[in-house]
């Protein structure tokens, strides 16, 4: 493969990575739960304002913990959009769950809130929207729905860590939320993630679950003068090495979005123009949403012509990427029959979508190199 001039994406780091992580290793500590876990914990807390924040191992495993605190069984039935990745949707099929998938909106590849409540039936156990791109699902209506039927909403915002709807930061709108630290996310720890937690009812329990079943947590404030096997849980603690890594990117998070804005605006000034003559549809948010500027995407005019874009853009040095493929059509889906339902909006996006190159440390030279090849395909 050709060696890249313009990756699609790049790891960020703030400069004080190593100095904590040698920090850890210089007080011992470098197992799950330790100091800078709990410094994150904190930290995040109270950046968003959440009742409790539970540093995991991957957003993945935050939205595992998700569907064990909801006590998910099987043949349950949990709502979803089709257009997200198999971590969303494998998180309750562990549990023996059956996803509903539903389409999204073509605007801003949402959740289609129009379509949810039609989707509910007396086994709906859950209700996931998808934060698509940092830009908020709505939640009004979503949360309405669910209100009106007593069913959890679980927000998976992978996307959009300190992205607000109608000035509330996503992860706090449902009764629990999922983030992701993975190396592609615009906060990163090259694996981790957090269960945000918004409902106190939970907070015992999730403490258990991450002890691997047992109540340590209580054991540690001294509640209890031993400890023993309560329930089930398994092992959701990054070690303190990669929570070190993270705090040091949560300390910077204002800066970091701040120039990810910037990037994203000068792609934004310079191709909306291109876009507009040749019929590309460019990511935007509704007014009121603060997306996170996680990712720029383009919707070309079909799959033929963002293939063709792709390799044009490969030619010259530049990394592209389309993303999630409809989960419905997957063969997962098809075997076990949970592909009998239409979705068309998301087969078209999943088809037409090309997301360019967005890091941090992004130059503007590098930039004007994708601007200009795209202003030249044709």
């Amino acid at each position: 493969m050709k060696e890249l001039s313009v990756p699609f994406n790049k790891p960020y780091f703030t400069g004080k990575e190593m100095e904590y992580i040698r920090r850890v290793f210089s007080e011992g500590s470098i197992s799950g739960g330790g100091p800078f876990a709990q410094k994150c914990q904190e930290l995040l807390g109270h950046q968003l304002g959440a009742l409790k924040v539970i540093l995991t191992t991957s957003c993945t495993h935050a939205l595992e913990i998700s569907s064990l605190l909801l006590d998910v069984q099987p043949q349950d039935e949990i709502i979803m959009p089709s257009f997200t990745y198999v971590s969303t949707v494998n998180s309750y099929v562990l549990r023996g769950a059956r996803p509903v998938f539903i389409d999204i909106r073509p605007d801003t590849l949402n959740m289609d809130e129009s379509l949810l409540e039609g989707s509910i039936t007396p086994r709906t156990k859950a209700i996931l929207p998808v934060h698509y791109a940092g830009t908020g699902c709505e939640m009004d209506a979503i949360s309405g729905i669910a209100s009106r039927y007593g069913i959890p909403v679980v927000e998976d915002n992978a996307h959009g860590v300190f992205g607000k709807y109608k000035g509330k930061y996503l992860g706090t709108l449902g009764c629990l939320g999922a983030l992701s630290f993975h190396g592609t996310k615009h906060l990163t720890c090259g694996e981790g993630g957090a269960l945000i937690i918004n409902d106190s009812r939970y907070i015992d329990r999730s403490e258990v679950i991450c002890e691997k079943g047992t109540d340590r947590a209580r054991f540690i404030r001294g509640e209890t003068d031993s400890y023993t096997w309560v329930d089930i849980g398994s092992s959701y603690m990054p070690s303190d090495i990669l929570a070190a890594f993270l705090y040091a990117q949560l300390e910077e998070s204002e800066c970091i979005i701040a120039e990810r804005r910037r990037s994203w605006y000068y792609y934004l000034e310079h191709i909306k123009d291109w876009a507009s003559n040749n019929g590309i549809h460019l990511h935007s948010a509704p007014s009121y949403c603060e997306h996170t500027f996680h990712m720029f995407y383009l919707l070309m005019g079909s799959r033929f012509q963002r293939d063709r874009l792709m390799s044009h853009l490969e030619g010259r040095g530049i990394g592209s990427a389309f993303h999630f493929q409809p989960l419905h059509l997957s063969k997962m889906a098809r075997l076990r029959g949970w592909d009998d339902v239409e979705c068309p909006v998301t087969e078209d996006a999943s088809a037409r979508l090309l997301r360019l190159p967005l890091y941090n440390g992004l130059t503007e030279t590098e930039q004007n190199k994708v601007i200009d090849a795209l202003l030249e395909f044709v």
